[in-house]
């Protein structure tokens, strides 16, 4: 199991938000190419970046900062989310050295389109689930939509999607500890990696975590935590590393 840090892009610098809201962000750094070499030398093996003006403006809007992380750590592979909303940018930013693209609010609006870029671009998609209370929110999170998460996760999985990023919205950077018992029963019920996210605070989490990580988890993303000192990333990553889980 991986523990994976998080990158939050806004306007250029690294932030964390509280459950998604963009007016109660903390800003923690104004290098996040810095902010990504200090987990990569910590041992991250794959970082997490968020385009947090993309995901609200449904287009790229950090794409120079991310193109220098990638190409500052080529190693490393990166996973990008925020503002995916087309083929083209897709395109762009594999192209640019990013490994895999994360699509969360189009993949819901217009599951379609998860299946023609699946068959596109094989083995780099994944879907970002973002939910409370078992529904999917969409529109960085400003809207909460009917669909249930885990009969969206089985239509993503049958369009050929690499894997599931689960986020407990609920819980997103308010340090509360991870959703073990809804990120594992979404894990069993598909046969993709699950990646979790949301309320990672401690090692405890990333123990209670492990524990399931047989049930398909693959990693843990982990942000504010690490950014506030509850968690020492690399004490936290060897934790993860020492369970199963799936495949990476």
């Amino acid at each position: 199991m991986l523990l994976i840090p998080a990158i939050d892009l806004k306007e250029g610098k690294c932030v964390r938000l509280r459950q998604g809201r963009m007016e109660d962000d903390t800003v923690f750094s104004d290098d996040p190419v810095a902010v990504a070499g200090r987990w990569v030398e910590a041992g991250a093996k794959r970082l997490h970046l968020v385009d947090l003006d993309g995901a609200f403006a449904g287009k790229p809007k950090n794409a120079q900062v991310i193109n220098a992380i990638v190409q500052a750590y080529p190693d490393v592979p990166v996973q990008i989310g925020g503002g995916i909303r087309d083929e083209d940018t897709i395109q762009a930013y594999l192209e640019a050295g990013v490994q895999y693209v994360i699509i969360g609010t189009k993949a819901v609006s217009e599951p379609h389109f998860v299946r023609d870029v699946s068959i596109e671009f094989p083995g780099h998609i994944i879907i970002g689930l973002d939910a409370r209370d078992g529904k999917v929110a969409i529109d960085g999170w400003s809207k909460l939509s009917r669909h249930d998460v885990i009969d969206l996760a089985q239509k993503f999985e049958s369009n050929g999607v690499a894997a599931i990023i689960y986020t407990d919205i609920s819980r997103d950077g308010m340090m509360q500890g991870v959703n073990v018992e809804a990120t594992a029963k979404l894990a069993r019920s598909v046969h993709i990696p699950v990646i979790a996210s949301g309320g990672i605070t401690n090692l405890d989490d990333i123990r209670a975590l492990g524990e399931v990580a047989h049930e398909g988890i693959m990693g843990a993303i982990t942000g504010r935590a690490i950014y506030e000192g509850t968690l020492d990333f690399a004490e936290g990553e060897k934790l993860a590393e020492s369970f199963g889980g799936a495949d990476v």
